[in-house]
């Protein structure tokens, strides 16, 4: 069986053979229908089935076919010559295009009309498959509801910032008044507090100045009492003298009068003196006992009291302000609360014209919800449509399970396109699926693919999203190694070899050992040379095996005998 034709078979059956474990395959999954794919395997296994029956017939133990009269016929043998070359191993694939920017545009207004009707209106749409700029207008949404709502709110919003400025107002004069009235409170403390010192001060202290200025004026009055006292005593002593001058008729009776006056005058001012003396005396004592304790009482009645007024102050000032500061909070949040819902209003009415965040083709969206149009309604967050950018494009393929190991992201590829087959577009492979996709339970086949996405790395023209694409993923390249066309190789069993053309003439079944290949060639090893001949179509010997046309060698015959005997 030919090693080429058995990997696609493989391949397609969704299994690996023995030695793919050592070999680098590329293969293609097309995309076919199930039932094609059925019938296909169905009769590549029965077309195989009879090529291993006819190859268990013949008895291949043999190594060795000779040009004799039992050789081959060479005429319907082509030979290809074993040389060194690059070997490319690359994984081809079939895909679709799509863009690898492919922006959604969704209505992003909200249903205000509450009328039972789903959605908002369509006025305007730009027509399926425009192109278009960044700005473009897109859409255009029915506005008259939001137009109402939005009239109405800034209406809400403006009282909500007088009612705000207001409490704001209050809340300052209720701060100031609040300083003005603990200032004063403090004020009254600390002179309450200066009085009560200076009363107490035993040096300057007011008691203390007024005992001695009671004190001075007893010492003064004293000194006014022994003046009295002395003018008194002269006094008495000229009326005594001028009464005994006027009985005996040296003076008149009216300066006897005039001396009884001068000596009364001196006797009232000593008498009131005196009086005045026990007054000061009286208030002194007063001043020293009684005054001063009520003074005192007093005057730590009034500290205690300022004290407390201070007290009683400050919890005033944090209850107003804190009714101040909490209605002016509370107009502030809801003037918050009117300005979130008028910016919303103004947001979902500036959303009822959609515009294009991008350069690209205008596609519809397609969904159960209706056809996207003019005049029909649009939901919240439904899709209305979407923008590929077509000048950067990728192609999502599905990789087989039998090659996955080797793709990696960042590989180099070449994509054609079916549509422009004369182009090639250079490209990488940017994600390789986890799992496996979804198959269908009705799917015959076992096989499991990946999905692959490549980007198109150059800017491109012309293509369009869904159109046909053929990936090749370059997976290494070997330099100047033997290789052999993939038709000249055989399998049988665990066993890989070819068909050699020796210089004397003979065809030879040489065991090869092959390593990586691709769709094409296959890299030898080791098994043949550079420069030997190798038969390029190996099922002819396979047909003149079955026919009887060719003969294993004399030597080998015997062999088989004598062991068949043995046996």
């Amino acid at each position: 069986m030919s090693i080429a034709t058995e990997r696609r078979s493989n391949r397609r059956r969704g299994r690996v053979a023995p030695n793919d474990a050592q070999e680098v395959q590329a293969t293609s999954m097309p995309v076919e229908s199930q039932w094609n794919r059925t019938r296909t395997r169905l009769v590549r296994i029965f077309i195989w089935g009879l090529v291993l029956a006819a190859m268990a017939g013949g008895a291949w133990s043999a190594q060795q076919y000779f040009v004799a009269e039992h050789g081959p016929n060479r005429a319907h043998l082509i030979f290809h010559t074993v040389s060194r070359k690059d070997l490319a191993i690359n994984v081809s694939e079939r895909g679709n295009l799509e863009s690898q920017a492919n922006i959604k545009v969704y209505c992003e207004v909200d249903d205000v009309r509450k009328d039972g009707i789903n959605g908002t209106p369509i006025l305007s749409i730009i027509p399926n498959g425009t192109s278009v700029k960044e700005g473009d207008l897109l859409v255009e949404l029915d506005s008259a509801a939001l137009r109402e709502y939005l009239d109405v709110q800034t209406l809400a919003t403006q009282q909500a910032e007088e009612l705000c400025l207001l409490a704001q107002a209050k809340y300052d004069n209720q701060k100031s008044r609040n300083e003005t009235a603990k200032a004063e409170s403090e004020l009254t403390v600390q002179l309450a507090k200066l009085e009560l010192r200076m009363f107490q001060d035993t040096q300057s202290g007011t008691h203390k100045l007024e005992v001695e200025e009671i004190k001075r004026s007893i010492d003064d009055l004293n000194n006014d009492i022994l003046a009295a006292q002395a003018n008194l005593e002269l006094k008495r002593n000229d009326r005594d003298g001028i009464e005994s001058l006027f009985k005996l008729g040296y003076a008149g009776k009216s300066e006897c009068e005039r001396c009884r006056l001068d000596f009364l005058q001196a006797e009232s001012s000593y008498a009131a003196n005196i009086n005045r003396m026990k007054t000061l005396l009286a208030k002194l004592t007063r001043k020293e006992t009684y005054e001063k304790e009520m003074e005192q009482l007093k005057l730590d009645g009034k500290f205690d009291t300022a004290e407390r007024s201070l007290t009683q102050v400050v919890r005033n000032n944090e209850a107003e302000i804190a009714q101040a500061k909490a209605s002016m909070e509370a107009r502030t949040d809801m003037l918050k609360k009117e300005q979130e819902r008028l910016a919303l209003y103004q947001k979902q009415f500036d959303k009822c014209k959609i515009y294009s965040p991008s350069e690209g083709m205008v596609a519809y969206a397609v969904s159960r919800e209706g056809e996207i149009r003019e005049g029909a309604n649009v939901r919240m967050r439904q899709r209305i449509l979407s923008i590929p950018n077509l000048k950067h494009m990728q192609v999502k393929t599905s990789v087989h399970e039998s090659v996955l190991d080797q793709i990696k992201p960042g590989m180099p590829t070449s994509i054609t396109v079916e549509s422009f087959s004369d182009q090639s577009f250079a490209g990488t492979v940017k994600s390789v699926a986890v799992l496996p996709e979804h198959t269908s339970y009705y799917s015959y086949s076992q096989s499991k693919v990946y999905q692959t996405v490549v980007l198109i790395t150059d800017e491109v023209e012309r293509l369009k999203p869904g159109m046909t694409a053929i990936v090749e993923i370059h997976v290494d390249r070997l330099e100047k190694v033997l290789t052999l066309p993939v038709q000249a190789v055989t399998k049988e069993d665990k066993q890989v070899f070819c068909f050699v053309n020796t210089p004397d003439g003979r065809i030879e079944r040489r065991t090869i050992e092959v390593g990586v290949s691709n769709e094409l060639e296959v890299h030898v090893i080791s098994g043949v040379e550079e420069g030997e001949q190798v038969v390029l179509n190996p099922t002819v010997l396979l047909d003149q095996m079955q026919s009887g046309d060719l003969q294993p060698p004399a030597s080998s015959t015997k062999a088989a005998k004598g062991k068949s005997s043995s046996g």
